[in-house]
């Protein structure tokens, strides 16, 4: 071997060990084909080890983390624990702490795939979703409220029936007592530096046109500033066409006319929504990949499917997923042939359509579209 990577695993939840282990597999099948060495580092967040421990993910787990040449990650998620502390303590936790502000989505339909979309061909769908990682209403800004407010100090809740009061001239009912909030925080740094990453991609993909998402219409103050830095960023990439769509008419036509979009950059939310429909136009969450990019430093890899507890143990879950995660980890640490020989492997074992799971169609067991894909690869030119 010339050269190698550390690569950490996380492998998860649910089904994330056994799709994990198709991932790995054939990352190693294509590392040995093209000479380098991949060098896979076990950590242990998820379920379990806080079951048995109480520990999310310590701060030593994250130095050690920042060691690594990439992270790949299966999925979290367990009926046993609440949502959200999981997700936010672990997954949102990496992607703070390393700074990954860009979570890309390729939405592509692979030949031999079906879409729900009548009359869709593998043509019609082929876009990616760049969207913004780390703002937005994932910062966690907000809370909860009690307390009816009369004879009390400016807690937050008299704070918010003052700002009620101010706006629309009207007072909020005395017996309303309780109130949540979440606020949503964007800056021109988070903006520009994602933009511009969606610019350069459409450059290098020789891609003609980036679609802004917004709702810019109903939500004034915060995507009327995303609206403002996209206009001035755009005027650095002359040779690449812009549009802006609201968030709920961009829905609507990636289902009638998913043709039109190349690169489509959207702020978090936005993008967390827009993704699993792109997600379903290419055939479902079993082969939708996504990346969490920090193109500077630790960038993570993970299938975007939850951990399908009912499905844990089987062997019956598509990997493909996990697998084209791996691919675009490949290319980031500069392994660009082999994330390419990975694909062509996913595409030819999908067209001939022997080895497929139940979500396809099939009957095929986790570890058979694992052989299937690294045959492909074996067999390349």
């Amino acid at each position: 071997m010339t050269h190698g990577y550390n690569i950490a695993v996380i492998r998860g939840d649910g089904i994330g060990p056994e799709v994990m282990q198709e991932g790995e597999k054939v990352l190693d099948a294509v590392s040995e084909r093209e000479n380098f060495e991949l060098r896979w580092i076990e950590y242990p967040p998820g379920a379990e080890h806080y079951l048995q421990t109480g520990e999310l993910l310590c701060e030593d787990t994250l130095k050690e983390l920042e060691r690594c040449d990439a992270i790949y990650f299966g999925c979290i998620g367990d009926p046993r624990i609440e949502p959200g502390i999981l997700e936010q303590g672990i997954l949102l936790t990496l992607r703070f702490y390393f700074d990954q502000y860009v979570n890309l989505r390729p939405v592509k339909l692979l030949d031999g795939v079906r879409t729900p979309l009548a009359g869709k061909r593998p043509e019609d769908i082929d876009f990616s979703v760049v969207r913004e990682n780390t703002e937005d209403f994932y910062v966690g800004i907000g809370g909860r409220a009690k307390g009816k407010g009369k004879g009390k100090k400016r807690d937050e809740l008299e704070i918010k029936r003052t700002l009620y009061h101010i706006k629309f001239g009207l007072d909020i009912e005395s017996d309303a007592d309780e109130l949540a909030y979440q606020i949503g925080v964007v800056t021109r740094e988070g903006c520009e530096r994602v933009m511009r990453f969606a610019f350069e991609l459409a450059r290098a993909q020789g891609k003609k046109k980036v679609t802004s998402v917004d709702k810019a219409n109903v939500l004034t103050h915060g995507y009327g500033f995303w609206r403002e830095v996209f206009t001035d960023v755009a005027k650095d990439y002359p040779d690449i066409d812009t549009e802006f769509n609201f968030v709920d008419a961009i829905c609507m036509w990636l289902v009638k006319n998913p043709e039109w979009f190349q690169v489509i950059v959207t702020p978090n939310m936005f993008g967390d929504i827009i993704t699993d429909l792109g997600a379903m136009i290419q055939g479902g969450l079993g082969l939708a990949p996504g990346a969490n990019i920090n193109p500077d430093g630790v960038s993570m890899f993970e299938p975007i499917h939850g951990s399908a507890p009912k499905y844990a143990g089987k062997g019956v879950s598509n990997p493909i997923a996990t697998i084209w995660a791996g691919a675009l980890l490949l290319e980031n640490v500069g392994e660009v042939r082999a994330a390419e020989r990975v694909l062509h492997a996913i595409e030819a074992v999908l067209r001939e359509g022997q080895v497929r799971t139940y979500d396809l169609g099939g009957n095929s067991k986790t570890s058979e579209v694992g052989n299937a894909i690294i045959e492909k690869i074996r067999a390349q030119g």
